[in-house]
């Protein structure tokens, strides 16, 4: 299964993202597929927090239009939605300790640690400070593979 970061969402989402029409287009195609796939928690959070922050974008979304793209994602069948369970602490700590993470690198350990918890077999995203956590494999879609 395959995850979404929160970056993929932010520039789905926002049209004046320089990446949008190939964000959107990824998430229409990965949609479309019927294969199962997954947002974690903490990327929605994110998601919302950076599409209406005022001090990102000049016309930050509203918070109920991000909600609402949101819920919308949710009406799609085969996304789930994934986090912390029982259990998940062990994960997290088997990646932040060898990797030594601290302070704010916490929130992509978590990020991993949830994929991790679930099995997901690829998380993409266009943020290279996945690199940390070796057991999961990154890709950015929106560099074409030469």
């Amino acid at each position: 299964m395959i995850a979404l970061d929160t970056n993929l969402i932010v520039y789905a989402h926002r049209a004046d993202s320089p990446f949008h029409d190939l964000a959107s287009a990824l998430l229409s195609r990965l949609v479309a597929s019927g294969d199962r796939w997954g947002i974690p928690w903490p990327c929605v959070h994110e998601f919302i927090a950076v599409v209406s922050h005022p001090r990102i974008y000049k016309q930050p979304t509203p918070i109920a239009v991000a909600l609402e793209a949101i819920r919308s994602l949710q009406t799609v069948p085969t996304l789930e939605l994934i986090g912390e369970g029982e259990g998940y602490l062990y994960c997290l700590a088997a990646l932040a300790e060898p990797a030594r993470i601290a302070g704010g690198a916490i929130h992509d350990a978590r990020i991993a640690a949830i994929c991790k918890y679930h099995g997901i077999s690829e998380l993409w995203s266009a943020d290279r400070d996945f690199s940390r956590f070796p057991h999961l494999k990154v890709r950015n879609p929106l560099v074409s593979r030469s």
